[in-house]
């Protein structure tokens, strides 16, 4: 339901006739949502939300006449909040940069040949369309640029970060601001669908004075580079010998989220007080107890202000915990970083 207790509005914009109407009766199936049109290409979905005013548009990427990153640049600030739904093997490269302008939420849609899988989509689609309700505008604008850290030796080996719902646009205004010489490593847990990490960590790497790369097996991991964990694989950062390295593993496969931001803090944590978790935007409450691990250990937790927060979910969780050392907004976080280290 809405914040005014009636159902959520929902357009759903797609060039498949099949998949309209997948979609459509998916998310008819929840009583907290309403399907109150349907339109075939861009420029029909902006007719469409000026005559309706959707809470929540469901997205494809790939149309005629008007695509989907078309759509969202012609948004309206305070419109309609975005999930795409997108095929990953053919666009996986848009689906990033429409996370990274601003969609809400991403679902990894199959091709209209798989029917089963696409009707098993609608658990999936029904918590992003509700969650994506509640989400807020990321303000507008870039984050400050982190100055250089004063030549000193840093305390902090890893900076492990921590994000969901929100986080591709998190992540585009954090990793340039930070600087080239940033003494310490990154890690990265996001939740993601597989297929798309590599495709966020070649765009950042184009964007940032750092090395940005998706996590491979045994990849070394050095000051001033970041590692992002691959869709569907957990991420660990063992200290082989005073040298960081990644390590990829299915395990624990009952994992709410895969990769998990808990399993990469638990990893992080055997640094101690090198270790510095950052908890940014996103739902739910996966790195709660990763933080508590961490700060256990010595290290210390920021969390993303609630202002800047796509949804406040996973920093509150952390916050209320009382495992949080300070907070700072998505601009502030990178000298917040700095500072810290």
């Amino acid at each position: 339901m809405s914040a005014d207790g009636r159902p959520i509005r929902v357009l759903v914009v797609d060039d498949s006739a099949f998949a309209r109407k997948v979609l459509r009766e998916a998310l008819s199936r929840s009583a907290l949502l309403e399907v109150v049109g349907v339109a075939h290409d861009g420029l029909e979905a902006l007719e469409k939300i000026a005559e309706l005013a959707p809470d929540v548009l469901t997205l494809d990427l790939v149309m005629p006449n008007l695509d989907g990153l078309g759509v969202l640049r012609a948004l309206p600030p305070g419109g309609p909040r975005v999930v795409v739904v997108s095929i990953s093997d053919a666009d996986s490269a848009l689906g990033i940069e429409a996370l990274q302008r601003g969609a809400v939420d991403l679902v990894h849609k199959p091709t209209a040949l798989a029917t089963e899988r696409l009707y098993e989509l609608s658990r999936e689609l029904v918590e992003k369309v509700v969650g994506a309700a509640s989400a807020r505008p990321r303000p507008a604008g870039p984050a400050v640029p982190a100055a250089s850290p004063t030549p000193h030796t840093s305390a902090v080996r890893l900076v492990a970060i921590g994000t969901s719902t929100g986080g591709p646009a998190a992540l585009t205004r954090l990793l340039p601001a930070l600087p080239r010489d940033l003494p310490a490593a990154v890690a990265v847990a996001l939740h993601i669908p597989a297929g798309y990490t590599e495709t966020l960590a070649r765009r950042l790497d184009e964007m940032c004075p750092l090395r940005v790369f998706e996590a491979s097996e045994g990849a070394l991991l050095e000051p001033g580079s970041v590692a992002i964990a691959r869709g569907g694989l957990h991420l660990r950062i063992a200290d082989e010998g005073g040298a960081l390295r990644t390590r990829l593993d299915l395990q624990p496969a009952d994992a709410p989220f895969r990769p998990s931001v808990d399993v990469l803090l638990e990893s992080a944590a055997a640094l101690g007080r090198a270790t510095l978790g950052v908890i940014l935007t996103g739902m739910g409450t996966d790195g709660l107890v990763g933080a508590d691990l961490v700060r256990r250990a010595g290290g210390r937790v920021l969390t993303e202000a609630e202002s800047s927060c796509v949804v406040y979910g996973m920093p509150r969780a952390v916050v209320e915990g009382g495992q949080s050392d300070g907070e700072a907004t998505i601009e502030g976080m990178a000298s917040e970083i700095v500072r810290r280290l």
